[in-house]
């Protein structure tokens, strides 16, 4: 009877826990106040109160935090964008009925693992009502407004009644991109910085220049001064003629200040990261004489110009950042330990001086009694125990710490020792101490004396990289974001202090990964069957149109699929009612991409062929006749042996499937109809991307494109023929 009675009572007992939180991503401590909910579509209005509106967060990491109002503006957004709420924001002293009620709380209810006060915490009481959010700050009311967003998806468009009491464990939570080997649009990451704030990530840490691997046992100083090495900050300082000579592949002032503020709009700070000594092979490249003789992508310190040269690029850049804490590299160099530290005061120093702004570093030359070390106010970024042991050297020494352990390293598209993706299983198990969930502190994930108490105060947190080891021709801009794509939200689950278990992570990551707002790195396209679009030129609606100067006329294809994706051409129609494709006219989709899978069919035939001719282009791509057929995406060319015969129809098929990316060429006639989508009757040929091994060998690997859907013909096309019929599948 006994024992009946203890498994009733655990079991009682496990229910309570599971009702005091909300499982979500992070999770959310939750105690219900009833079985009722609230309706998302009862809100009527957003009213920011008027003693906060204008007030931010200068207790984080930004310089530019937006206000409680600004937050309530992109808020509003989000609810109309993902539930289709038109909401009004107004101003008032308190709130209404059926109003999302924004204020600010008392800050000191709020801390993190370590008993610290923390400015992103939140209150968050749902009832009859209506929904009120106050927050440590406004940040924390940001924070708030994502749990609302998420529950309302996870639970159909409502909202539990009850009071849930938030706040992060640690202050840093990210990633890391290598954009030093590899460059991304800004568009690319202001959307990685929406999808992260979604799971309450707060920093973007960017990698802004590196080189490839300097293999110096096998290249001349001739072939290191030429390898692939690149600095993406593009100023017209005279001071820094020459050390970008890529501008198309740069940021330009205005396009860092762009990616910063939408980033700061969601919660998200940028760090910037410009590496030296190691990793400068771009600066020895500009100035020769500051390398370091047995290798080149090495900084010679104690070179009289070294430092001031790199004190000259800091000042150039120092007022583009508005983060708190810079990162000045000071990764893997093998010269002198105590030119390294010297070099690493110096910088810490001047930009202190200069700035006001904290430096961070990657931990290499751990302190030792006989080197002049590195002071404390310089925070320490671990990322290997071969380079140091973060928390017996450095904590205990009383230095911060923040945790880029590679046990969640990615290097993208190949690597002989890291994944591809992110080890997701790992935070569910990465506690050497119990087996279970790993969080920030957790530096090694085999050995638990390694690792400090979960409340230590010099824990920063965790940021977790993406390298772009073997170059910008590895991959497209989007196979970084597939790269982290789970990893993300099961990284900052536990980033910020959240225990879910592996099944409630894949139940609620795949409810809320489509209706992330403000981004579409998928390239999805909402259609209502498999078939995307289907056009034939012979299903047209011709308009005539008239000015005092002028008349044309455009043609619709009418898109057959459903879906309303009507094109317009201003193409001839020939006498055989196909579209007389030239460099004179267009076929316009009103789309642009499609990620994912998909099979993009065309029934073209070529007749005249110049050189580099595009057959179609979109936003990510653009699929050519070089005279291979050809993709040109993220600025490079990834080519077959396949081509078009000249003067026959034929169908032409590109099939996303996965990580891949194929393409078949089957002769027709016009009559014959466009095969279906995943039928295998066409020999497919794939795209591969080529990677050179460090000098020494090379690697054919996938590559994942997305589809060209926005335009056939046009200027600089390049080629001459017809379009019967062009179709989009979501099946590949």
């Amino acid at each position: 009877m006994l024992q009946s009675y203890h498994v009733w009572l655990a079991t009682l007992l496990n229910a309570y826990l599971v009702a005091a939180r909300l499982v979500g991503i992070p999770i959310v401590p939750f105690n219900p106040s009833s079985s009722g909910s609230y309706p998302i579509a009862s809100i009527k209005a957003l009213v920011v109160d008027s003693q906060y509106a204008e007030s931010r967060d200068d207790a984080g990491e930004t310089l530019i935090p937006p206000s409680l109002q600004d937050f309530a503006k992109t808020f509003a957004e989000d609810l109309h964008n993902t539930f289709g709420s038109d909401i009004g924001i107004s101003v008032g002293e308190g709130p209404t009925s059926d109003v999302v009620f924004l204020t600010l709380g008392d800050p000191s209810e709020y801390t993190d693992a370590s008993g610290a006060l923390t400015s992103e915490g939140y209150t968050l009481l749902i009832n009859s009502s209506g929904i009120f959010i106050s927050g440590a700050s406004p940040l924390g009311v940001w924070w708030g407004t994502r749990t609302v967003l998420q529950q309302a998806l996870l639970s159909n468009g409502s909202l539990p009644y009850g009071e849930a009491i938030d706040a992060p464990g640690w202050k840093t939570r990210g990633m890391m991109l290598d954009a030093g080997r590899h460059y991304y649009p800004p568009e690319f990451i202001t959307e990685l910085c929406s999808y992260m704030s979604f799971f309450k990530q707060n920093i973007f840490h960017i990698h802004l220049s590196d080189n490839l691997f300097n293999n110096v046992n096998l290249y001349s100083r001739e072939q290191s001064l030429e390898l692939y090495a690149r600095f993406r900050l593009w100023s017209d300082s005279e001071d820094l003629a020459g050390l970008n000579k890529y501008k198309n592949e740069s940021y330009t002032r205005e396009q860092f200040e762009e990616i910063q503020s939408v980033c700061a709009s969601r919660g998200v700070t940028v760090i910037p990261e410009i590496e030296a000594p190691g990793h400068s092979l771009v600066i020895v490249q500009w100035k020769p004489e500051l390398g370091l003789g047995n290798d080149l992508s090495l900084l010679n310190i104690s070179h009289p110009e070294t430092i001031p040269t790199m004190k000259t690029i800091w000042s150039t850049f120092l007022d583009w950042f508005h983060s708190k804490t810079v990162h000045i590299g000071a990764d893997e160099y093998t010269g002198d330990p105590n030119e390294y530290n010297r070099f690493v005061n110096e910088l810490a120093d001047y930009i202190y001086q200069t700035s006001g702004k904290s430096i961070r570093i990657w931990g290499t030359f751990p302190p030792k009694p006989e080197y002049n070390n590195i002071n404390q106010s310089v925070s320490i970024q671990h990322w290997a125990f071969f380079e140091d042991n973060p928390y017996h050297d450095y904590i205990l020494n009383n230095y911060s710490v923040l945790n880029s352990d590679d046990t969640y390293y990615v290097v993208n598209k190949y690597s002989a020792s890291y994944p591809q993706v992110v080890n997701v299983a790992r935070t569910f198990n990465g506690n050497p101490a119990t087996g279970g969930i790993w969080q920030p502190y957790i530096f090694d994930t085999k050995v638990a004396t390694n690792n400090p108490e979960q409340s230590n105060p010099l824990v920063l947190g965790a940021v977790t990289p993406l390298w772009n080891d073997y170059g910008a021709n590895a991959s497209v801009f989007s196979e970084a974001y597939y790269a982290w794509k789970d990893g993300i939200a099961a990284l900052a689950d536990k980033q910020w202090g959240g225990d879910l278990s592996a099944s409630e992570f894949s139940s609620a990551f795949s409810a809320l990964q489509p209706s992330i707002p403000a981004q579409n790195l998928d390239r999805a396209i909402p259609s209502t069957s498999s078939t995307i679009f289907n056009y034939t030129s012979n299903a047209r609606l011709e308009t005539q149109y008239y000015t005092p100067i002028s008349a044309w006329k455009d043609t619709a294809v009418v898109d057959q699929s459903g879906n309303g994706y009507d094109a317009s051409t201003n193409c001839p129609v020939t006498p055989e009612s196909t579209l007389d494709i030239s460099s004179s006219c267009t076929f316009k989709t009103p789309l642009s991409s499609k990620g994912r899978d998909y099979t993009l069919s065309l029934k073209l035939r070529v007749d005249e062929l110049d050189k580099d001719a595009t057959l179609v282009s979109g936003r990510d791509s653009s699929l050519m006749l070089t005279p291979s057929l050809t993709f040109f995406a993220s600025g490079n060319y990834y080519r077959l042996n396949s081509t078009l015969p000249v003067g026959k129809w034929v169908n032409l098929s590109i099939v996303g499937r996965g990580n891949r990316t194929f393409a078949s060429v089957q002769e027709s006639s016009l009559d014959e109809p466009l095969p279906a989508a995943g039928s295998t009757a066409a020999t497919e040929e794939e795209f591969l991307a080529i990677l050179g091994i460090n000098g020494v060998s090379f690697v054919w690997a996938p590559i994942a494109i997305e589809a060209p859907l926005k335009q056939v013909g046009g200027a600089n096309s390049r080629w001459t023929g017809q379009l019967a019929a062009m179709s989009l599948s979501s099946v590949a």
